[in-house]
């Protein structure tokens, strides 16, 4: 959820709740479901990498306090007819705090080398500074444990017009060279993207560059496979809410 949408939402409830208190109105705990599309853009490479078709979104279903979301992302490289990464979660929400939810659930990746289940442990909300916030803890079927980062921002130019600076750091704490992660920080990625939103907001298409770069032992991991380890693209794309 986008800061704005989470911010209104959180403004609209209180009203809700003081309208309620005055009135002496019997509470009622609605069912809502929606779909949003943060990402779904074409990677331009500016340099040796490949151009990419990348996706990340969720759907999900359920009330104030408890959802059930399904969340995807992936990367596709149309060059290779064949998709770099895809990763699944399925997730329970609980609501925290105004501005937090707690999770829990499943995570099932598809990366270079053989498919990985983890344990998902995690908090999504808005920090005092409206930066919003992605933390989570992964345990894989192989006892691994790793951890991302993941911290947007939304700095409104106009009442439409939004520039959006992204940042997601990925930590690992050992080493699993089947899929080519080594312990230690793993990489980040960093994006700043230029929004327009239409269509009664639920649309919004967007131009930006994108920089990615494994790290550490990581970096090292692929090197020795012959791989780049970093990437600065062009983004064209658009976001998306149902």
């Amino acid at each position: 959820m986008h800061i704005r949408k989470r911010l209104a939402a959180v403004l609209a409830g209180a009203a809700a709740c003081a309208v309620a208190s005055v009135a002496s109105a019997q509470e009622t705990d609605f069912i809502t479901y929606g779909v949003g599309i943060e990402q779904f853009e074409h990677r331009l490479a500016l340099d040796d990498a490949a151009d990419l078709i990348v996706w990340s979104g969720d759907a999900y279903v359920g009330n104030d306090e408890w959802k059930l979301r399904l969340v995807s992302e992936g990367e596709y490289a149309p060059d290779a007819d064949a998709f770099e990464a895809l990763e699944h979660q399925l997730v329970v929400t609980r609501l925290a705090s105004d501005f937090f939810d707690l999770k829990a659930g499943v995570r099932y990746d598809r990366p270079a080398g053989p498919d990985r289940w983890y344990a998902v442990f995690g908090a999504h909300g808005l920090s005092p500074q409206w930066f919003e916030i992605d933390a989570d803890l992964f345990l894989s079927e192989k006892g691994d444990v790793s951890g991302r980062l993941d911290v947007d921002y939304e700095l409104l130019l106009t009442n439409r017009l939004i520039l959006m600076p992204t940042l997601e750091l990925n930590v690992a704490a050992s080493d699993d060279t089947a899929i080519g992660v080594g312990a230690g920080f793993v990489s980040v990625e960093t994006g700043l993207r230029l929004s327009y939103d239409i269509v009664d907001r639920a649309v919004a298409p967007y131009v930006g560059l994108n920089y990615e770069r494994n790290l550490g032992r990581t970096a090292r991991l692929a090197r020795d496979e012959g791989e780049q380890i970093d990437a600065v693209s062009l983004t064209v794309g658009l976001r998306m809410t149902f």
